[in-house]
């Protein structure tokens, strides 16, 4: 199945961005590691959030995807992704982690959500 590396919900009512900065030491990728779930020679790309439908006052169970690409290390990786045509050749690795579990494997986690078709992503503001 061929899927994109781009958030989307079913109504997409809310669009925007996220950011996050790894741990020191002990982060996403070490815990792949750790638990065996990828080889020296994989290195993790890129990771999937999914909540799925909520209801008032209670969250969801999340989907945490791992996607992992065939390669040992970021320089690497970069230049065999800038060779490599659409649509590329990678593995997910399925993750049970708590939204609190996830979220601790980042030293900083910052997500903005704005009004779908506002266009406001990079536009500055005052308060």
């Amino acid at each position: 199945m061929t899927q994109r590396f781009k958030a989307s919900v079913q109504y997409g009512d809310w669009e925007g961005t996220a950011a996050a900065d790894d741990l020191d030491k002990d982060d996403l990728r070490d815990y792949l590691r750790q638990q065996n779930l990828i080889s020296e020679k994989e290195f993790l790309i890129a990771v999937k959030l999914r909540i799925g439908e909520n209801h008032p006052g209670r969250v969801m169970q999340p989907s945490v995807t791992a996607i992992v690409y065939d390669s040992v290390d970021y320089d690497t990786v970069a230049g065999k992704l800038q060779r490599e045509p659409d649509p590329l050749s990678v593995r997910e690795v399925q993750l049970e982690l708590s939204l609190e579990e996830f979220i601790g494997m980042f030293k900083r986690f910052s997500v903005t959500l704005s009004s779908r078709g506002l266009d406001l992503i990079e536009r500055e503001y005052t308060t």
